[in-house]
C-alpha cells in the first residue's frame, strides 16, 4: 500500500513532465545549490535548464550570479546580457548586471542600469544603495552622499549605510563628520568590521597611528582573512616605517586579491621607501591600471619616476596628480617641471 503514492508521484512528475516543468525543475535545483554555496553544481543545473530553453531569462540570470560569486565577472556579464535580451523588463537582471559592471569598473554602464531600475521603481533601496557605491567609485561624492542619505531615511538601522557615509566624508577630508558616521555604524552593529577599517584610515590620515592600528586590528579580528584590511594595516605599518610587517601584510593582500589596485600602490610605496625606484614605477603603474582613482597614485608615481631619473614622466605624473587634487595637502613637494 505504501508504494502507491510513490508511483503516483512518478506519474505526476518525471514520468510525464513537459519542457516547461523540466526547465523549472533544473532552475529550482540550481537555486537550492546556489543557496548552499555549491556554485559548480548550480552552474550545471542552470546549463541543463538552458539546454531545454536557450532563452530562459531566469536561468541566464542565476547562472550569471553563480559565476559572479566565483569572481568570473566577465563571463557573468555575458549571461546577464542574455537574460535582459530574453526579458527586457527583468529588473533583477539589470541590478545584477549593474553590480557586475561595477566590479569591472565599467561605471557609466553600471549607472545606466541602476537609473533604468529607479525610473521604474524609485524607492528600491538596494538599487539606491548600489547607485551610491557606483557614484563613490566615480568620485561623484556629493551625489553618492545624497543616495546613501536616502537609504538612511528608509533604513535608519542599517549600519552599512553609515560606514559608506563615513567613507565619503573621509574622502572629502571632513574627518570629524566621518568619525561621527563611523561611530554611529559601530553603535548600531559592533560587529561591522568595515566601520573599524574605515576608522583606521581616518586616524592614520590625522597622524594617530597607534589608534589607527588598534582600529584595523579590530577589523582583522572580525574578518581575519580579509585582503583589504590586511592591506590597510600594511599601509599603516608603512607610515610607521615598520617595513617588514608592512610587506608581509601587503603581499598577503595581493595573493588573496591580485586585482586590488590599492595593494599595488602600497607595495610601490614600500619600494620607494627601500630605494628601488624602478620597482616602485612598475607597481604604481599597475595600481593605476587596476584602480583609476587610487588615492595619491599619481603623486607617488611622480616621485618614483623622479627617483628613477625620468624627469619627463615624473612631471607628467605630477601634473596629473595636481589635476586630481591629490597634492592639496602636499604642495611643498615640487618637481622642476616647466
Amino acid at each position: 500500500m505504501r508504494w502507491i503514492p510513490l508511483l503516483s508521484l512518478c506519474l505526476l512528475t518525471a514520468c510525464g513532465e513537459n519542457d516547461t516543468t523540466r526547465k523549472h525543475r533544473f532552475l529550482l535545483k540550481g537555486n537550492a545549490a546556489l543557496a548552499d554555496h555549491h556554485e559548480e553544481q548550480a552552474i550545471q543545473y542552470f546549463q541543463e535548464a538552458l539546454k531545454i530553453d536557450s532563452c530562459f531569462a531566469d536561468a541566464h540570470n542565476n547562472l550569471g550570479t553563480a559565476l559572479f560569486r566565483q569572481k568570473n565577472y566577465a563571463e557573468a556579464l555575458q549571461y546577464y546580457n542574455q537574460s535582459v535580451a530574453c526579458q527586457p523588463q527583468f529588473l533583477d537582471a539589470y541590478f545584477n548586471r549593474s553590480n557586475t559592471l561595477y566590479e569591472l569598473n565599467r561605471l557609466p554602464e553600471a549607472i545606466q542600469d541602476i537609473e533604468r531600475i529607479l525610473s521604474t521603481k524609485p524607492d528600491t533601496v538596494p538599487a539606491i544603495f548600489l547607485q551610491g557605491l557606483i557614484l563613490t567609485k566615480m568620485r561623484e561624492y556629493r551625489k553618492a552622499q545624497d543616495a546613501f542619505l536616502k537609504v538612511s531615511l528608509k533604513d535608519p538601522m542599517n549600519a552599512e549605510v553609515y560606514v559608506n557615509l563615513g567613507t565619503l566624508t573621509y574622502y572629502q577630508k571632513q574627518y570629524s563628520e566621518a568619525t561621527e558616521y563611523l561611530e554611529k555604524a559601530i553603535s548600531l552593529n559592533p560587529q561591522e568590521a568595515n566601520a573599524y577599517n574605515a576608522s583606521s584610515l581616518v586616524e592614520a590620515t590625522e597622524g594617530n597611528l597607534t589608534e589607527a592600528l588598534q582600529f584595523v586590528n579590530q577589523a582583522i579580528g572580525l574578518k581575519p582573512g580579509d585582503a583589504y584590511y590586511r592591506n590597510n594595516r600594511g599601509y599603516i605599518y608603512l607610515l610607521k616605517n615598520e617595513l617588514v610587517l608592512a610587506l608581509e601584510d601587503i603581499n598577503y593582500s595581493i595573493a588573496a586579491d591580485p586585482y586590488n589596485g590599492w595593494a599595488y600602490r602600497n607595495k610601490g610605496i614600500y619600494y620607494l621607501k627601500t630605494g628601488d625606484a624602478s620597482s616602485a614605477v612598475r607597481l604604481l603603474t599597475r595600481a593605476i591600471e587596476l584602480e583609476l582613482f587610487v588615492e595619491m597614485g599619481y603623486y607617488f608615481l611622480a616621485e618614483a619616476y623622479f627617483k628613477s631619473g625620468d624627469l619627463k614622466k615624473a612631471c607628467e605624473a605630477w601634473k596629473e596628480s595636481v589635476r586630481r587634487k591629490e597634492v592639496a595637502d602636499r604642495s611643498s613637494k615640487v618637481f622642476p617641471c616647466k
